[in-house]
């Protein structure tokens, strides 16, 4: 069972839309190659409301924390798709790395800096980019918490 906060995902993978540019194509042909991999899968929508599980994932998978039995990682430094519609082979399922490699840059350590210090990057662009990203996010006891429009930290 795959579950997804995004309607419109769901329904190019369900094949009751049409993908709707040519990288979501290669998303789709992707997961085609996946689905191979398991005896049957299904794909639903989870609305909002309804997203529990997926906030708890997602805040486990952002503070870095012991991951229980049952759950997996796989932290991904690039695209899995190549941009010249070349689509690279995935390995199967039991050789995953599930390890986090040490030489990885914690993406929060930007943030941080900038929210204690205003410490920014020397090119102009990706301050502009994490000047506007820093506006989601808010220190709480010296941990990085998203910004919900809704319901205020989360």
């Amino acid at each position: 069972m795959v579950y997804e906060d995004s309607a419109l995902v769901i329904n190019q993978l369900n094949k009751d839309r049409s993908c709707s540019s040519e990288k979501m194509d290669a998303y789709c042909a992707e997961i085609r190659k996946l689905e191979g991999k398991f005896y049957g899968i299904e794909y639903h929508h989870v609305v909002c409301d309804q997203n529990q599980l997926t906030d708890y994932l997602s805040k486990l998978g952002s503070s870095r924390a012991v991951i229980p039995l049952g759950f997996f990682i796989q932290d991904l430094l690039a695209p899995s798709i190549k941009e010249d519609k070349e689509v690279e082979e995935v390995p199967p399922i039991e050789q995953l790395v599930l390890a986090v490699p040490s030489s990885v840059v914690d993406w929060r350590e930007q943030f941080i800096k900038y929210l204690t210090s205003t410490e920014v990057p020397v090119d102009k662009a990706k301050t502009e980019r994490l000047v506007h990203r820093s506006k989601l996010y808010v220190l709480v006891d010296d941990s990085l918490m998203r910004k919900s429009a809704k319901e205020g930290i989360l």
